[in-house]
């Protein structure tokens, strides 16, 4: 019954506000408008509260904000933009209140549970507010449901992920190398896409929310795959040869890093790619290591284990590998970050060469090593003098008055 007193009210509301809004637009006719309309939207949000609980009401509050999108942009109140704001607030300390959306009983199928309705639904709900509200303008209640967009998209990426490899448990404490890796392909892609999406709406919230997300990603590659789950520091069951957790762990985030980094050439200052060429080059070099180590070695990889010498002698002619198709590259793109990062690997190359190898091979490993080495390095010497600095013609050309 208060529901339905409460939608009652809800209606009356919305039906003065609808006649008072086709009179003449007077200072004291736009005021009542709003305040009719206020109570309108207030009226539902109660009888959404008395009829609802849990996750329908998270659902049912979130759909108002593009509702009301709607109708202001139909019926242009500002007093509706900074509804739909608070309707965005609302939300976001529901979900703050109870970020399972319905306690335990999420459910423990992939995908489709309550994470899906009470992060999904009002994730897209934002996303059209926002689009219909910046049409008018970009100003703050906008602003605030892009960023409310931006916001439960990643919360919604993130608690799936989570959701689907600890089977249901949000709160689990173990986060193992799969799950890490899905996190950082997901915060990349999501990187990338709020990055195309910035230069389309050219929004401050869309230019933020890319900066934002990309640092956190930076963040778990940097202390998640690099050190709380690398299998070069702890022992890891990897999988197969080659599909395997280091594929997508490691080779998949280089390659996003790597578009990421192309895509920002002509939009983001040079330390923005510096750092997203520099996340690429280390996330390859680790896959790199990482596969050659998992052939040479079962499933289960660790820092236990004894290097061979051949294993010794591949990981120098992989990583020389790479730098020289990193500066053939360079080459192509004309990227100054894709040659730097080039000689950083051979650098690297170089020194472990002659600080390992030099020390641990024997033989014909030995001997490949440094072969293998001069011989690149002429390559690349030759290289860089026919397309970085081509010789001058020696030939001098005679004024065309002088005699002959």
């Amino acid at each position: 019954p208060f529901a339905g007193l409460a939608l009652l009210m809800a209606a009356l509301y919305g039906y003065a506000a609808d006649q008072l809004s086709r009179r003449d637009q007077t200072a004291g006719v736009l005021s009542s408008t709003a305040v009719f309309a206020t109570g309108a939207i207030a009226a539902l949000a109660l009888a959404f509260t008395f009829a609802l609980e849990k996750g329908w009401l998270t659902v049912a509050l979130a759909l108002m904000v593009p509702g009301i999108a709607w109708i202001e942009a139909k019926r242009p109140l500002t007093a509706l933009r900074y509804l739909a704001a608070g309707m965005v607030a609302v939300v976001l300390l529901r979900i703050g209140y109870e970020p399972r959306i319905v306690g335990r009983d999420v459910g423990t199928t992939p995908i489709f549970n309550w994470l899906l309705y009470g992060y999904g639904v009002p994730a897209a709900s934002f996303w059209y507010a926002g689009y219909t509200l910046r049409r008018r303008a970009d100003d703050g209640p906008a602003r605030a449901a892009d960023a409310a967009a931006i916001l439960f998209t990643v919360l919604f990426a993130f608690l799936e992920i989570r959701h689907y490899m600890t089977g249901g448990d949000l709160y689990a404490q173990v986060a193992a190398l799969g799950e890490i890796a899905l996190q950082v392909g997901g915060g990349l892609a999501m990187t990338i896409g709020l990055e195309r999406l910035r230069l389309r709406t050219n929004s401050i919230v869309h230019n933020a929310g890319a900066l934002a997300v990309g640092a956190l990603t930076l963040a778990a590659i940097a202390f998640g795959l690099m050190l709380e789950v690398n299998p070069l520091l702890w022992p890891t069951n990897t999988g197969g040869p080659l599909f395997n957790l280091i594929l997508l762990g490691y080779g998949i985030p280089a390659l996003l890093a790597a578009i990421l980094a192309v895509s920002a050439r002509a939009t983001r200052p040079l330390p923005y790619r510096y750092v997203a060429a520099a996340t690429a080059v280390i996330l390859s070099l680790l896959y790199l290591t990482l596969e050659v180590r998992r052939l040479f070695h079962s499933s289960r990889i660790g820092p236990s284990l004894p290097t061979f010498d051949a294993e010794q002698y591949t990981y120098s002619a992989v990583w020389l590998a790479f730098g020289v198709a990193l500066l053939i590259a360079g080459f192509f793109l004309r990227s100054q970050p894709a040659r730097l990062a080039s000689a950083a690997v051979i650098a690297i190359t170089i020194g472990k060469v002659f600080l390992v190898d030099l020390a641990d091979l024997t033989g014909i490993f030995r001997a490949l090593s440094f072969i293998g080495l001069g011989a690149v390095l002429v390559g690349i010497g030759w290289l860089y003098q026919r397309l970085v600095f081509p010789p001058r013609s020696a030939a001098i050309t005679k004024p065309a008055n002088e005699p002959g």
